[in-house]
């Protein structure tokens, strides 16, 4: 893949987390007029794991337009990283928001995905990717082959985040992730993208046939319903926690933030019945601030410390890793 010139010269901190995939502008309608707010599922990520205190880097694809600057500003707010790469689109995709009387959220795409950059060297501690990153071309395949190249290097984690219009049959979307889930370690769902990889199937069932492709945890988040985990140990599941709806925009990648700063923690723990409950009990805390509030806003640290009490939250008697990042930290106390 090639590097631009001109990012190949940026300086970077070391990373904890790599998220690679699509950023973009939704559009959402409202009583004044369009409203622009950044999005896009792995910027979201990235996002809401920098406000988590999480060391965090996107290679993503932007153009040179007021609407890549505004989410270059944005990532920067959070602390996150822009890679070397991610400005290489002649104009930065959008996605246009309608939402419905329950807050729920329907999307039409304008985006173009190119991959031009490469994971920074050394490579994170993890690497995320997922939603229309890994099914669109051209940009799928590179990152399918940067995954690959860093299976063997770091954690990988991954959210399909499936949008039906915007792929080929049920059949090669599924193959399509199949392919990338035995190279990943994490795999989240929600209850929609579930149904559509495997519409016989109940929620247990495709966690059981995750971790049978290969990941060591396989979570299913059901909205109100809470969310299944499950892994090799054992298989827990957590309930949602009650929250005025705002609107869902963002809600699952706040959840898919959190979720990695709780996998980031556990270190070389065992992923027990326990230590799956204190996970998805801190995912389900950041995806109900979410809710709570309009648009793609996940918490910071000190939010989800709020909703989330320290009893619960993961420690260093359970092998709980410290050197997340300064504010990070802060979780395995």
């Amino acid at each position: 893949m090639k590097i631009n010139e001109a990012d190949h010269n940026e300086q970077h901190p070391a990373l904890d987390v790599v998220v690679v995939g699509e950023a973009l502008v939704d559009v959402v309608a409202s009583p004044s007029g369009p409203v622009e707010h950044p999005g896009g599922s792995p910027a979201n990520v990235a996002y809401g794991l920098g406000l988590l205190g999480v060391r965090t880097g996107l290679l993503t694809a932007l153009g040179p337009d007021a609407r890549g600057a505004a989410i270059e500003n944005h990532l920067q707010s959070a602390g996150v990283t822009l890679l070397a790469g991610s400005r290489s689109l002649h104009r930065t995709s959008s996605a246009t928001v309608k939402l419905a009387n329950d807050g729920s959220a329907e999307y039409g795409f304008d985006i173009t995905w190119e991959l031009s950059g490469a994971a920074p060297d050394p490579l994170p501690r993890l690497l995320h990717t997922g939603s229309i990153a890994t099914f669109l071309a051209p940009g799928a395949g590179a990152v399918k082959t940067l995954v690959e190249q860093a299976r063997p290097h770091c954690t990988i984690t991954y959210d399909p985040n499936i949008r039906p219009d915007l792929l080929g049959s049920q059949a090669e979307a599924k193959d399509t992730f199949e392919d990338l889930v035995a190279s990943t370690d994490l795999v989240k769902l929600s209850d929609e993208d579930a149904r559509w990889l495997y519409p016989f199937k109940s929620h247990e069932e495709t966690a059981a046939h995750i971790l049978g492709l290969g990941a060591k945890l396989a979570v299913v988040t059901m909205g109100a319903g809470g969310a299944h985990l499950s892994s090799g140990e054992a298989t827990v599941n957590v309930a949602a926690i009650k929250t005025p709806v705002a609107d869902t925009i963002g809600a699952g990648d706040s959840f898919m933030s959190a979720l990695i700063l709780g996998f980031l923690a556990r270190a070389t723990a065992d992923l027990d019945a326990p230590t799956l409950v204190r996970m998805g009990q801190m995912a389900a805390a950041a995806a109900a601030i979410t809710v709570s509030r309009s648009g793609a806003n996940p918490p910071s640290l000190e939010e989800l410390e709020a909703v989330f009490c320290p009893a619960q939250r993961p420690d260093s008697s359970s092998g709980a890793d410290t050197t997340i990042g300064t504010k990070a930290a802060a979780t395995t106390q």
